[in-house]
């Protein structure tokens, strides 16, 4: 009887979960675990961690689906994604938040890769070179570049001034500028 509910449109899935309806809460997990991995994967050390993290996602999906409101296709992802960012920011704060005072005015200058050289990167390598980021910059390079976050949202988020969030992010983008541009000299050669 698996994938009755393929098909079903985002309202009435939430429907059928808010009613407890098993299968659907099972089509709520299949439709949305693979993406909800990549995205926890981004705030994570490792694969075990982000997998816990979107079960626990799901879970408080599941246990707050009453106070999803549907506000056009894709509206569903989008309010349990910022379930598992919220629940991914509590759990680094908690345990792994490790500032690191650096200048960023002290840092060498680092050339920016040309455009048509970071198209010869295979994606799953920046992904590499994002999750080597130090846990902070990590996140806050997620948060900004990838999930669209401002500095104050970021700030108010992780608990730093909107000046430490910009700090952080030159020097994420700082290190990921020095890696791609090894990468792209050791690949030359």
């Amino acid at each position: 009887m698996s994938g009755v509910y393929r098909d079903i449109d985002e309202q009435n899935l939430v429907r059928l979960c808010s009613d407890k309806d098993r299968q659907a809460q099972m089509e709520l997990y299949n439709r949305y675990a693979a993406r909800l991995f990549t995205l926890c994967r981004r705030y994570s050390d490792t694969s075990d961690e982000a997998r816990d993290l979107v079960h626990d996602t799901m879970l408080k999906a599941l246990d707050r689906i009453d106070t999803f409101t549907y506000s056009g296709k894709g509206s569903l992802y989008a309010w349990i994604s910022r379930i598992a960012i919220n629940m991914a920011l509590n759990n680094i704060k908690r345990y792994k938040f490790r500032f690191v005072r650096q200048d960023a005015y002290a840092m060498e200058t680092v050339p920016e890769p040309a455009p048509e050289a970071l198209e010869r990167i295979p994606e799953e390598k920046l992904l590499e070179f994002i999750s080597e980021l130090p846990d902070t910059q990590r996140t806050i390079f997620n948060l900004f570049c990838l999930d669209g976050y401002s500095h104050r949202e970021i700030a108010e988020k992780i608990g730093i001034s909107e000046r430490g969030s910009t700090s952080l992010l030159a020097k994420a983008k700082h290190q990921l500028k020095k890696r791609i541009n090894d990468y792209l000299t050791d690949s030359e050669h």
